[in-house]
Formats: structure tokens, C-alpha cells, sequence
């Protein structure tokens, strides 16, 4: 018989001891908003949410309630951007890491 982990719970454990996995969570999810990939970066912010300080504990810290927050990230989620601000604000702040963005110019190739 083969034993197997939730991938929840790997994530979740690699995140707690190792801060690079943990930031690269995080940059993930936001990278992806930046580049417009909304589902994309929904889906790297549940899974940060969830490996690190969990939708119980963000709701609380929000004050938008737990399920609010889920279906926000959810596939069919679409959070406002003053949700998904409160949301960067109080990610960041409970795990230490601050994000910031930078213009990168594009050569254009002919």
C-alpha cells in the first residue's frame, strides 16, 4: 500500500520552516495578478492563505467573514480591489514579507 499526503499539508509544512518557499507563495500569486492572470493569482494566494496563516485567522484580522474570503479566491471569486488590497495589506503584515512593484521595460524585437 502507498502512502500519500494531502499536497495541502506539504505546502503547508514547507511553507512554516522554509521563509524563501513561503515568499515564493506569495510573489506567485501576486506576480500573476500583475500580469493580469486573475485565476492564476487567485489560486497562489488561496494556496499561500491556506499554508500559512489560514482563512480563519485572515477573516479575522479583515473583518470580512471566513467564507467571504474563500469564494473570494475561489474559481468563480471576484474580489473587489478593495478586498484584495486589505487582503495584500494584512498578508504581508502577519508573515513579514513586503512586496513592492517595479517597472521592467520591454525591448521590442523586430
Amino acid at each position: 500500500m502507498v502512502l500519500t499526503r494531502l499536497f495541502s499539508e506539504t505546502v503547508r509544512e514547507r511553507a512554516q520552516r522554509e521563509p524563501a518557499f513561503r515568499e515564493a507563495l506569495l510573489m506567485e500569486g501576486v506576480d500573476a495578478l500583475l500580469a493580469g492572470d486573475l485565476e492564476g493569482g487567485k489560486i497562489g494566494l488561496r494556496v499561500f492563505i491556506n499554508a500559512t496563516i489560514g482563512f480563519e485567522a485572515l477573516a479575522a484580522a479583515t473583518g470580512t467573514p471566513a467564507k467571504s474570503l474563500m469564494r473570494m479566491f475561489s474559481a468563480a471569486g471576484n474580489p473587489s480591489v478593495s478586498n484584495l488590497c486589505g487582503v495584500l495589506c494584512e498578508l504581508q503584515r502577519q508573515s513579514g514579507i513586503s512586496l513592492r512593484a517595479r517597472l521592467i521595460e520591454e525591448t521590442a524585437t523586430s
